[in-house]
């Protein structure tokens, strides 16, 4: 029980403040109409988007980024609503009255928040321009860190969701008497709707106008109220009278609730968990299409996030101000900390017609604003993490987005029916920051120790992220299976004793307060990892995977720096290794640049093919296909190729590597041979082919007039310069010239940007001879072409005589 105190001041009268004597009226149609009115818009918004999408063969991109074009106001306000939520206007109210402003300091973290995220985190995945912020774990780590993180996500987007949908439904049922449940089908359905219709632009959209509704019904509860209760000289009077005044509170204490270093250091780190990892916010950055914009956009949350705080603040202490001598929760006419602002509101603004609507609609779009984030977010990490990684890798857009869709309404259905379980929650405020805290700082960790330790490896951040996860939950769920005692702010009843009897049922003879409670005294037996305050749990787990995982990656054997992809480390590492090491260490620590990273991954892939290409001969010569003559001479041809490429990638030109003529000859020309080649080139090794380099080892090309021609053939189109040539010279040209036919030797004698220019992207036998039928077929055009009559030794004479003429009488001029 809360403490109470006795006051000796006179018993208030119902307009001086006391509580009312009873349940005030419930909604109108007016209220109705306004609330009702407020669904409306928003399902409009989803169906507007859902029609344009099917006009304009809306793409998943479109559906779940918004095409990544978005303006930048509008993304600013979508991501101040999908987290500022119904649990921040209900939750932040009733901070105010039970404990105090001490919880204001949070403002202090967001300003540390928003640069971090701005400038450490957001360019990484700006680099990437991924969809779902966990395809950056299998990039750096591997596919097993990405399915471990998009669990981890699914899992807390689902319990806050719940939580989220219950408070307004909570509020909604205080003063309108509807049942819990229809308020939740109610808030769930609409908002379901309108997201897997609309996608992500609908739920930006809607997101500004629900944020304009929240600010607004704030606002007109905390002025309405101030004016009604003489002004605001006398909320913080009363407020100090109350032990609700209270911002320095430096104990270093990590069991006391709220200090000045936990709201600034621990709530930093439980609020870069959202901003800076959650796909919820990283899916909305990467709906602008620059870094500078998404900036701007993250910029203008913090003055929004602030102005929200205070403003749900002083509507707090309003309240308190009003029953100061009569605590609803101790005359049970308000049974959860979370109906205080709702009884509030019926009690001073109900005889207003449609301002109870417009508070209940302000309370569901900051419901609708979050959960509408957390179900788009999902079906982005289900379809990107799961699906296309996992079940089906290659399916069409439409098919992809209708699937998208789908899986949005499930993860909508889902929230509805994990409402039961939030019930039991209490705190809402204090219950969602546990639960970001809780799975958040694990995440929060493993993406750090991604961008900034590149020595880290899978096996590091695997362990590191399941041991922080299993400390956090045992820590969390331990404190709320104990629930160890609080220091709470005190409360009277002395403006309504006779209330309060009734609620308890004590005599009146036998009155007596409830006494303070000893918090040293209650805890005693509790362990003390239990009573840690919520405010550090994601720093807990934060740090837990960053230090399990470089242990374990040093135990383990660390990655090498170079051999990390350089997209996926912040550049600040490279900074820090040019300031902070000497000259001779820092190419052991340093990651390497874009562009010498890539030429060394495509030499390695190339190494690789070559690997496979070997395999591949020797399980053709194990079949019968090839005998162990050709593989010396197949080999012989790779590795030449192999040279060239090389070369190439290096920046230099090689010549035509030569291949032992006779042994190439032995290789069988029919078509196992030319499947052989083509399947090598189709496999992408050597994917270069060199100027006047290799030619490549297919069968012999036909004389123009050879029957083997075919239409088919000449349909073909030569494709770009990626495909693989390789070489191989025949043994003479006399064979060749009495069959009538050009030998390969003829073309070896042509020059090498020629050979270069038929050989150099063709991916078949075939093509080769299309592009030289096609070559003969411009040659021929030019012929036929009409020619200009030619002028004669005299007309020639004439003209030059003229031309001299005129300059003559020119320079006489």
């Amino acid at each position: 029980m809360a403490p109470t105190r006795v006051r000796g001041q006179r018993r208030r009268s119902m307009s001086s403040g006391g509580a009312p004597s009873h349940l005030v009226s419930r909604f109108t149609l007016w209220d109705y109409l306004v609330f009702g009115g407020m669904l409306c818009v928003s399902a409009s918004i989803g169906i507007y988007y859902a029609v344009m999408g099917v006009r304009k063969r809306a793409t998943t991109d479109d559906f779940l980024m918004g095409g990544r074009s978005m303006s930048v106001f509008p993304v600013a306000l979508s991501i101040l609503a999908s987290f500022m939520s119904a649990i921040t206007l209900l939750g932040t109210a009733s901070e105010m009255y039970i404990y105090g402003t001490q919880y204001l300091f949070i403002i202090f973290s967001y300003c540390l928040v928003i640069p971090a995220t701005a400038y450490l985190y957001m360019p990484v995945f700006y680099s990437l321009q991924v969809t779902s912020a966990y395809e950056y774990l299998e990039l750096r780590f591997n596919h097993v860190i990405r399915a471990l993180g998009c669990i981890t996500f699914s899992m807390q987007m689902l319990i806050y969701m719940a939580i989220v949908l219950y408070a307004p439904a909570l509020a909604l049922s205080q003063v309108t008497g509807i049942s819990v449940w229809t308020s939740v089908l109610s808030i769930g359905i609409v908002c379901t709707f309108y997201t897997s219709l609309g996608g992500m632009k609908a739920v930006i959209w809607t997101d500004v106008f629900q944020v304009c509704l929240m600010f607004g019904s704030m606002l007109m509860i905390a002025i309405r109220g101030a004016y009604d209760i003489g002004g605001m000289k006398v909320v913080f009077n009363r407020a100090y009278e109350g032990d609700r005044v209270e911002f320095f509170n430096f104990n270093l204490d990590p069991t006391e609730r709220h200090t000045v270093w936990g709201l600034i250091i621990g709530c930093f780190f439980t609020w870069m968990s959202i901003y800076a990892v959650s796909q919820a916010m990283v899916q909305r950055y990467l709906t602008i299409s620059n870094i500078k914009g998404a900036r701007i956009a993250i910029w203008i949350n913090l003055p929004g996030l602030a102005f929200l705080m205070l403003i749900c603040a002083l509507a707090g202490l309003v309240m308190y101000a009003r029953y100061q001598d009569c605590d609803p929760l101790l005359t049970k006419k308000a049974t959860a900390p979370d109906q205080l602002l709702p009884l509030y509101v019926m009690d001073i603004l109900g005889s207003l017609h449609g301002v109870p609507g417009l508070f209940v609609s302000g309370i569901f779009s900051g419901a609708l604003s979050t959960v509408s984030s957390g179900v788009n977010s999902l079906a982005a990490v289900t379809l990107e993490d799961i699906i296309k990684r996992y079940i089906k890798k290659d399916m069409s857009d439409r098919y992809a987005t209708n699937l998208t869709k789908m899986i949005a309404m499930l993860f909508g259905v889902v929230a509805i029916g994990l409402v039961y379980g939030a019930q039991s929650m209490g705190n809402v405020l204090q219950a969602a920051l546990s639960i970001f805290g809780i799975v958040g700082g694990p995440l929060l960790g493993v993406f750090t120790l991604g961008m900034f330790f590149p020595c880290a490896n899978s096996i590091g951040a695997g362990v590191g992220t399941i041991t922080s996860l299993a400390a956090c939950f045992w820590i969390g769920f331990g404190a709320f299976a104990y629930k160890p005692a609080v220091r709470k702010a005190p409360v009277s009843v002395l403006g309504c004793v006779s209330e309060y009897l009734n609620a308890t049922g004590q005599d009146v003879s036998n009155f007596t307060y409830p006494k303070p409670v000893d918090i040293a005294e209650a805890n005693k037996d509790i362990l003390f990892v239990y009573q840690i305050s919520y405010v550090w749990y994601s720093m807990i787990g934060c740090v837990l995977v960053v230090v399990i995982g470089l242990i374990v990656s040093l135990l383990t054997g660390c990655r090498k720096p170079s051999d990390v992809n350089p997209r996926a480390i912040h550049p600040i590492y490279n900074f820090l290794c040019r300031v902070l090491l000497p000259s001779s260490l820092r190419h052991k620590f340093m990651v390497k640049k874009q562009s010498e990273y890539d030429l060394d991954h495509m030499i390695e892939l190339g190494r690789s093919k070559k690997v496979h290409r070997d395999a591949t001969v020797d399980g053709n010569v194990n079949d019968g296909f090839v005998t162990g003559d050709e593989k010396p001479a197949i080999n012989g041809v790779h590795t030449a190729a192999a040279e060239s490429r090389k070369a190439v990638a290096n920046g230099f030109t090689s010549g035509a590597v030569g291949v032992n003529s006779v042994a190439v000859q032995q290789v069988d020309a029919r078509h196992r041979q030319a499947a052989l080649a083509k399947d090598e080139i189709s496999n992408g090794y050597p994917s270069i082919a060199p100027a006047g380099g290799p030619r490549p080892l297919y069968q012999k090309t036909p004389a123009a007039d050879s029957p083997t021609r075919n239409v088919e053939d000449a349909s073909k189109k030569p494709t770009k310069l990626d495909a693989t040539v390789t070489t191989a010279q025949s043994p003479g040209r006399d064979a060749h010239k009495e069959h009538g036919t050009k030998s390969e030797s003829d073309d070896l004698d042509r020059s090498p940007s020629a050979m270069s220019r038929e050989v150099g992207s063709c991916d078949s036998p075939s093509a080769i001879r299309a592009s030289r039928r096609s070559r003969r077929s411009r040659s021929s055009k030019r012929e036929d072409r009409p020619r200009t009559k030619s002028s004669s030794p005299a007309d020639v004479r004439k003209r030059k005589a003229n031309a001299t003429a005129d300059g003559e009488t020119a320079t006489a001029l």
